[in-house]
């Protein structure tokens, strides 16, 4: 299977927020990311993206199960 990379644009409407907040989730770290050509253009991977948001689900059924 071939791996699909995501521009901060793709991710920014995947995720519903604007493209700087992917790009400080980048730089922060929180969101893993590569440099691609001489401009230095950010892609993520699909399936990082995908683990990302798996995580927030986690992290928020946590933060729940602990309030209850």
């Amino acid at each position: 299977m071939a791996t699909k990379f995501m521009t901060i644009a793709d991710v920014a409407e995947t995720l519903n927020v604007s493209t700087a907040q992917v790009r400080s989730l980048i730089h922060s770290g929180t969101l893993p990311a590569i440099q691609v050509g001489g401009r230095g253009q950010w892609r993520i991977e699909q399936t990082v993206l995908e683990k990302y948001i798996e995580e927030g689900y986690e992290a928020t059924r946590r933060r729940v199960q602990g309030q209850e």
